[in-house]
């Protein structure tokens, strides 16, 4: 619960350029989880708020790109399932293990999504777009898939950067119908961990109503401004948060 007036104006004021980063480079969520922090909640009731309050922005890009979704249904189908079981299993992890093991996993995880921030240009040209010719290595991609739900379930920041990895590594298409893909995971793993979470977790549901509305706003209008704004400044922006946050973790 906020004490004051300040917290609530902290979360308004992250919660858009959350979603103006989410839409111009990705890893807004990564500056939301230190701002619920700061209000006061433990690092377990701000991931689970952050989590449920990142889904929006999911779901407004799967709509818009549902179009690029279409002429490979296997793919989506074992992906989908491999996203939703795979979120399940990571928010029940989350609420089943120990504090301590939380408390000690985070400021790693944090600091992968950090790495990942920062270097995803590099990763995505290292693992190179798979041609038209290449086998669909379908065995690795819902694997792949999985493992990254799980990831998302337990600790969501960064998900979608995890998700677009594995896509270029294991899938055959182009980065626009990829993108697609990893809109739609996003949205049903959100989905999953939005229904666990709602049920089992210690969600601060103020925070969230603060959230939901500004990343919202602050997505539609990092949209229009996606093409003119430095996207490269504002992710290596979040990295260094993401960064610090790891460490303060690490050494709190």
């Amino acid at each position: 619960m906020f004490t004051d007036w300040l917290e609530l104006a902290l979360l308004v004021v992250v919660g858009f350029l959350s979603g103006a980063i989410n839409a111009v480079a990705g890893g807004g969520s990564l500056l939301v989880f230190p701002a619920l922090l700061a209000t006061g909640m433990s690092p377990l009731v701000a991931n689970v708020t952050n989590s449920i309050a990142q889904g929006p922005g999911f779901v407004g890009a799967a709509i818009s790109q549902r179009k690029d979704l279409t002429g490979t249904p296997r793919r989506v189908w074992l992906t989908t399932v491999a996203a939703a079981v795979g979120s399940a299993l990571g928010c029940v992890l989350l609420m089943v293990l120990p504090g301590k093991v939380f408390d000690a996993v985070v400021p790693v995880l944090v600091g992968l999504s950090a790495v990942l921030m920062a270097f995803q240009n590099t990763i995505r040209k290292w693992l190179g777009t798979p041609g038209d010719d290449a086998p669909d290595r379908t065995v690795l991609l819902t694997v792949g898939i999985f493992l990254a739900s799980i990831y998302g379930g337990y600790f969501g920041g960064a998900r979608s950067v995890i998700l677009i990895a594995i896509l270029v590594l294991a899938a055959t298409d182009s980065m626009r119908r990829l993108n697609a893909l990893k809109s739609w995971l996003g949205m049903i793993g959100s989905a999953v961990t939005l229904i666990v979470y709602a049920l089992i977790a210690p969600v601060d549901w103020i925070a969230v109503l603060t959230l939901v509305p500004t990343t919202v706003l602050g997505g539609f209008v990092g949209g229009k401004l996606a093409q003119k704004l430095p996207s490269n400044l504002l992710r290596y922006l979040v990295v260094v948060i993401a960064a610090g946050v790891a460490v303060y973790m690490t050494l709190d």
